[in-house]
């Protein structure tokens, strides 16, 4: 480990050194699990999948009509011998003979001889067993078929170890034959919210309250990055509660993240909890918005915690640049990096050299194709619709003190539902 958030002290952090320290506070992947197909979608792969056999695995028909053996000879293309038929689960293992052709469906295997098939709406029967050919200087040798092993040839490698499971990678599995993978068990995230101002939505909000809007959206973020979520609520600003429910979290949890009390203000006791229990790291970053931001283990097992900002875009933030990355390599994956676009600004955008600014930000195409971002207004870190209504994060560098209208600009795509 080249760089460790207990011996940074409370200088002012790079976002780079502050992702590179709190990865370090992972070793390595969790444990695997076997799990079947059914319960795959969103987990990570523990090892390479190796196909057992083609796919497809027979040559046969892309579409309905007649397979044959397609001829040099034009001159006797247009009419063949209709001997039988066969469909997709059968197959027919007679050689096709000159001038024969054999009735064939969409996935059915190609009968031994034959290497075409012709559609059905390009054929003309007459009788029983006769077909006639429109236009077979239309006909290619070797159209509408797929090849055995076209799509993966048994020992090719089919899926790598660290790849996250959607609904293709799931198609892929099934067609191998695979009932069940091995699969990183999913990352344990305490989640709980701090603060005596802060109030469950649904129950009475004081005079002084605010809605704990914070906790949900960090057990969204945490589900969409292949997290489990154990929701612990709203723990008082007490630091003997703090600090019972850090050592609970820390017993059941692969990593703990608090929002808020991470200040030096009188009335944040998280530090001090933390401190009770377990050590502190650093928690200044030199990024807007994202500050204070403390980083940690805890208890015996020195599990992973990270307490982020209380204003809701700050907490969001900090988790895309810092929890994202962890949670990826707790699950063995090796993208721990946010991923990056360059598009241009349609207008003006602030920032201040020596910090990294994330401006929630709107990209689009215009008329010629060019990717183009847009800000999506009022940018306070409590403002939590400018999140709502992102689509990318802008990333003003520490080296720019702004960028003008019509230069290119770094931008991390948030995920959205469609």
């Amino acid at each position: 480990m080249t760089l460790s958030c207990f011996d940074l002290g409370e200088r002012m952090l790079s976002v780079d050194e502050a992702r590179a320290a709190i990865l370090a506070l992972v070793a390595e992947a969790l444990p695997a699990e076997t799990c079947a197909l059914a319960q795959l979608h969103g987990r990570v792969l523990a090892r390479d999948v190796v196909s057992p056999l083609d796919v497809p695995r027979h040559t046969n028909a892309a579409m309905d009509g007649i397979a044959l053996a397609w001829p040099d000879d034009l001159e006797h293309a247009s009419r063949w011998e209709r001997v039988g038929q066969v469909r997709a689960g059968t197959r027919h293992d007679t050689p096709l003979l000159s001038g024969q052709c054999l009735g064939i469906t969409t996935g059915a295997p190609l009968p031994p001889g034959a290497d075409t098939v012709i559609m059905q709406e390009q054929l003309e029967a007459i009788g029983d067993n006769r077909v006639v050919v429109d236009r077979p200087d239309r006909v290619r040798r070797g159209q509408n078929i797929r090849l055995a092993g076209e799509d993966i040839a048994a020992g090719d490698l089919a899926l790598t170890a660290g790849t996250r499971l959607s609904a293709a990678e799931l198609g892929q599995l099934a067609s191998l034959g695979m009932a069940e993978a091995l699969v990183r068990r999913r990352p344990r995230v305490a989640i709980f919210s701090t603060g005596d101002e802060v109030t469950a939505p649904g129950t009475r909000l004081s005079s002084a309250g605010i809605f704990d809007t914070n906790r949900f959206t960090l057990c969204g973020l945490v589900a969409e990055h292949g997290g489990e979520v154990i929701d612990m609520g709203i723990i008082p600003d007490d630091q003997a509660s703090l600090a019972d429910a850090l050592a609970e979290a820390s017993g059941s949890a692969d990593l703990v993240i608090t929002s808020g009390g991470v200040s030096v203000g009188e009335a944040d006791f998280t530090r001090a909890a933390l401190a009770q229990i377990g050590e502190l790291g650093f928690w200044r970053i030199a990024m807007r918005p994202g500050r204070p931001l403390a980083c940690g283990r805890l208890g015996t097992q020195g599990t992973p915690f990270l307490g982020l900002p209380g204003n809701p875009v700050a907490a969001m933030v900090t988790f895309l640049q810092f929890v994202v990355p962890l949670l990826a390599r707790m699950q063995g994956r090796d993208d721990l990096k946010p991923c990056c676009l360059t598009a241009l600004a349609d207008h003006a955008l602030t920032g201040r050299a020596g910090r990294v600014d994330f401006i929630r930000g709107l990209y689009h195409c215009d008329a010629n194709g060019t990717l183009r971002v847009s800000s999506t207004g009022a940018q306070g870190s409590g403002i939590l619709s400018s999140m709502v209504k992102a689509n990318c994060l802008i990333e003003v560098g520490e080296d720019r003190e702004g960028v003008r209208a019509g230069e290119s600009v770094t931008i991390q795509l948030l995920f959205r539902f469609p």
